[in-house]
Parts: structure tokens; C-alpha cells; sequence
């Protein structure tokens, strides 16, 4: 892009100026053209001209652009980032590309994010630095007062939070989701069950209790064990009688044993006897 002299340019974060000489200079053996800008404050700022397109020196806007850059302001969109290192970052690549409208996006995240929470020292200076190359360009394009455009910027940014507040509040439209068709009913079989005679069939195989023995369980099973309790002292007792028994059977043995021979003999004679005649 090439500027003639007395044309006003935009300098990336340093404002406005404007251009009183091109010249030639010869800088550590190299020899470009260089565009001598005088800045807004009476500093003096050289810019390459081969490297206009890299710095992002840029014309001023126009009076129609002037009114966009008004409407942009009021808008009611405001970037808000949480993590601070984040929208540091962000915010310094806008104020870097020179465009302005990247610095009044950083003018209105900044004076709202203010509003709630102090900044932090670098923050206030690039709040300080937006605003003033806002004010400084939309001064000079219009040729009025910076105190009177200030005004007018504080207005806009002022009808931006009230318009976000509103919309932040505005109360959603609820979507009711239409309702399923009902299908028809389904007829369920009920469930097989057995018939009857099977049951009764297995209740006849089942044993029956005798009703007395249900009745009286605790009584019965007492009974038994006074029964076997008397059996058992009657067996210990025993008689002298019944002692003079057990102690005879040897001789009752004896006596039966010589009878058994005197038969045996008996019976042997009587065979040899038959035999003989």
C-alpha cells in the first residue's frame, strides 16, 4: 500500500499520524525508503516502506465507517474470556493486526469485565490504550472534540451492556416434543397352569400324620423317656436267684454232655448187635 505525504495513517497501537517526508537511508549497509510519520503526541516513527504491510500501517477510516464502528460498539456482543492468560493473549493479537475494529472488540471486553472485578495492571493499560485509539481516530475523521467523542463512546458502550444484560434475562421458549402414538393393545395369553387331578394325586401319595401324635408331640416323646429310664434301672437290680443260675451252667453242661455219651454208647452196641446177627 503506498501513502503520499500529508496522507493520515493508523500506526497499530500507537494512534494516529501522519505522514511529512519519504526518504531514502542507507542502514547497516542496506538502503530502503522509509515513510517519517509524525504521531499524535510529536513523537517521530519511521516506518519501512517495503514492511507497511507487516507493521499494519493503515489509512483512517472513513465518515460512513465511522457510524459502523459506532453501531459496533453498542451492539450488545461482548468476548469474555475466564482464564486470564487466555484472553491476554487474545487481546493483544487484536491490538497488534492495527484494525479497529479488533481494538473496540478489546474496548468492550475490557470495560465489562471491569465492571465486576478489578483488572489487572496490564490490563488497565491496554483498556487505556483501546479506548484512546478509539477516541483519537474517531476524532480527527470527524474533526470535533475528543471530550465531546468520548462521550459519545461511553454512551455506546453503556447501550452494549444494557442490551446484553436484556438478553441475558430474556426468558427461553420451552419445545415441547410431540407425543408418541399410542399403539393398539396387545393381547397377552394367560399363563397354562396344571390340572387339577395332577394335584390331587400328589396329595394322596403324601403321608399322613396321626392327628394324636400332631396333638400331643412334647407328652409322647416325655413318656418314652420315663419308659426307657425304668427299663434301664430294672435291668442293674437282679435277684440271688437269678445269680445261682448263672453260675450253674458248667455242671448243667457236664451232666448233659455224659448223658449225650451214655446215648452215644448206646446206640453204637445197638448197631454192632445187628450187625452180628
Amino acid at each position: 500500500m503506498a501513502f503520499e505525504i500529508g496522507d493520515k495513517v493508523i500506526y497499530p497501537n500507537h494512534g494516529l499520524g501522519v505522514i511529512e517526508r519519504i526518504e531514502t537511508k542507507t542502514i547497516m549497509g542496506m538502503t530502503c525508503g522509509f515513510y517519517q510519520l509524525r504521531m499524535a503526541n510529536e513523537t517521530t516513527v519511521f516506518v519501512p516502506v517495503d514492511n507497511v504491510d507487516g507493521v499494519g500501517l493503515r489509512r483512517a477510516i472513513t465518515d460512513e465507517e465511522v457510524e459502523r464502528l459506532f453501531s459496533l460498539l453498542s451492539d450488545g456482543n461482548i468476548d469474555s474470556h475466564q482464564n486470564w492468560k487466555g484472553r491476554f493473549k487474545d487481546n493483544s493479537d487484536r491490538m497488534r493486526t492495527g484494525s479497529i475494529y479488533d481494538v473496540v472488540e478489546v474496548l468492550k471486553s475490557l470495560t465489562f469485565l471491569s465492571r465486576s472485578k478489578s483488572l489487572s495492571f496490564r490490563e488497565k493499560r491496554m483498556l487505556d490504550r483501546a479506548k484512546f485509539l478509539v477516541v483519537s481516530e474517531i476524532t480527527e475523521v470527524l474533526a470535533e472534540r475528543g471530550e465531546d467523542v468520548e462521550q459519545r463512546v461511553d454512551e455506546a458502550l453503556e447501550t452494549c451492556f444494557a442490551t446484553k444484560a436484556q438478553n441475558g434475562t430474556r426468558p427461553r421458549m420451552r419445545t415441547v416434543e410431540p407425543a408418541a402414538p399410542v399403539s393398539a393393545p396387545v393381547k397377552v395369553d394367560p399363563p397354562k397352569v396344571d390340572p387339577p387331578k395332577a394335584v390331587e394325586a400328589v396329595e394322596e401319595t403324601a403321608p399322613k400324620a396321626a392327628p394324636e401324635k400332631l396333638a400331643r408331640p412334647a407328652k409322647t416323646t416325655a413318656r418314652k423317656v420315663v419308659k426307657v429310664a425304668k427299663a434301664a434301672a430294672a435291668s442293674k437290680v437282679k435277684s440271688p436267684a437269678k445269680r445261682a443260675v448263672k453260675s450253674s451252667p458248667v455242671r448243667v453242661k457236664a451232666t448233659s454232655a455224659a448223658s449225650r455219651g451214655k446215648t452215644a454208647g448206646k446206640a453204637a452196641a445197638s448197631r454192632r448187635a445187628a450187625r452180628a446177627s
